[in-house]
């Protein structure tokens, strides 16, 4: 049935964010045609938060140790836009993409489907 999710990043400017998955955080990708770079994520989870207000997605990028990454990507001349909080999901911050936008990033202290036994619900 579903095997894959597809995260599109609105942005004014696609092809430094393009660039800035490629090269500093060195996601394989394809040419789709035209420079068009359609890039391989990491696994992925999904989780649905309650809002009060309207409807909204956001992408969230993990890692093991928010420390060292950070320091990594620092390095690589990546902004970060919110200092590091701890939080009782885990420790979070965001960084500022080249377009513009920002993502946040952070190390869970949730269970993890991949690192659990996640429950599989009866199929359709």
């Amino acid at each position: 049935m579903i095997n894959g999710a597809h995260m599109v990043i609105h942005s004014p400017d696609a092809e430094a964010d393009r660039l800035f998955l490629r090269d500093v955080l060195g996601w394989p990708y394809v040419d789709a045609g035209h420079g068009w770079l359609i890039f391989e994520a990491p696994p992925a989870e999904v989780a649905c938060h309650p809002t009060e207000g309207e409807p909204a997605h956001e992408l969230m990028l993990m890692c093991d140790d928010l420390d060292t990454t950070v320091a990594e990507l620092t390095r690589a001349g990546v902004e970060f836009t919110r200092s590091v909080q701890d939080v009782r999901w885990g420790r979070v911050t965001a960084l500022r993409l080249p377009g513009g936008g920002e993502i946040t990033l952070y190390e869970p202290r949730h269970p993890r489907p991949r690192e659990a036994d996640p429950v599989r619900p009866p199929g359709p």
